[in-house]
């Protein structure tokens, strides 16, 4: 695959993934949270039945690729949400934003790890510009939160913020893992099966919790424009920012596109000044371009010194 394909690919996918947390706000104040969960992984399941079919030119899955596929689901899928929503909960939201900082780091040792990739000092330096940015970002936030904004940090009991931040330490993991496992994943299956298949794990894993809080719930009171919400919610969250992630993840090594980690935070700022009407900084235009620095050095091509064969 191009590399600039593989690029695009993973900068959109995390763009998208900023944009609909930042949007998915007023979903979280009309669906439980499981509810929405278990809701939008049956909307991305039933777009993606025709994926679910085995290729022809496909090898058959070892027990290790199905066991890859249960953790990428239960690790990026399921886990990682539980995590990130309760944690915030407990703790803030200035200390999740810190917190995730961290991912493409963790991203990037998790794959020298488990993968065996070198971290070119080009690389590093990107990581170090991301993690800068988003830090950035969110400490910027405590500017605002002082000039009147709320949110569920404001009502935080601070007893158990500890355990918040301890939550948000597990979100990070669990989406470096997810970086890492789909790595090793599109060795073996496209991208399109993999998006496929994990949905469907997600979609089993939550659904008892999804049918306890569907019981109650009253669906009359749910506003046509808040379906319309959820319908975009679903397809970006289930289909496309995972089979665009897993198709530039062919092309490029799992540290690298970790840098594009950055793309989240920066996208859901963005999507809060244009689309929420929040005011940008000086704070969050340094992130903005650290970002960008960041980028183009994990991604502008380097000179080959290795002589021809």
């Amino acid at each position: 695959m191009n590399r600039i394909v593989a690029y695009a690919c993973l900068a959109l996918s995390m763009s998208l993934v900023g944009s609909y947390v930042a949007l998915s706000k007023p979903l979280v104040a009309v669906f439980p949270v499981f509810l929405l969960a278990w809701l939008r992984f049956g909307i991305g399941g039933a777009a993606m039945l025709h994926w679910l079919r085995k290729p022809a030119d496909e090898v058959p899955m070892t027990r290790q690729i199905r066991q890859l596929l249960f953790l990428e689901s239960f690790l990026g899928n399921f886990l990682f949400s539980v995590c990130m929503l309760f944690g915030v909960s407990l703790s803030s939201a200035v200390a999740a934003g810190v917190i995730m900082a961290a991912i493409p780091a963790a991203v990037a040792v998790l794959s020298r790890i488990f993968l065996g990739e070198r971290i070119r000092p080009r690389v590093a330096l990107a990581i170090a510009c991301a993690v800068l940015g988003i830090m950035l970002v969110s400490l910027s936030k405590t500017e605002l939160s002082a000039h009147g904004i709320k949110g569920p940090e404001a009502n935080s009991p601070s007893s158990l913020a500890w355990l918040g931040n301890l939550l948000l330490v597990g979100a990070v993991l669990c989406e470096a893992a997810y970086a890492v496992i789909g790595k090793k994943l599109t060795g073996a299956l496209g991208p399109k099966r993999i998006t496929a298949l994990i949905n469907l794990w997600g979609f089993a894993l939550v659904t008892p919790f999804g049918l306890w809080m569907a019981w109650g719930f009253d669906f009359g009171t749910v506003a046509s424009g808040t379906w319309l919400l959820l319908l975009f919610y679903a397809l970006a969250a289930s289909v496309w920012t995972v089979w665009l992630w897993m198709t530039g993840l062919k092309g490029v090594p799992a540290s690298q596109a970790g840098v594009f980690t950055v793309m989240l935070p920066i996208s859901a700022a963005l999507v809060g000044v244009v689309v929420l009407g929040e005011s940008v900084g000086t704070a969050q235009l340094a992130a903005f371009a650290l970002a960008l620095a960041g980028v183009a050095l994990a991604t502008f091509p380097e000179k080959n010194r290795t002589s021809p064969a």
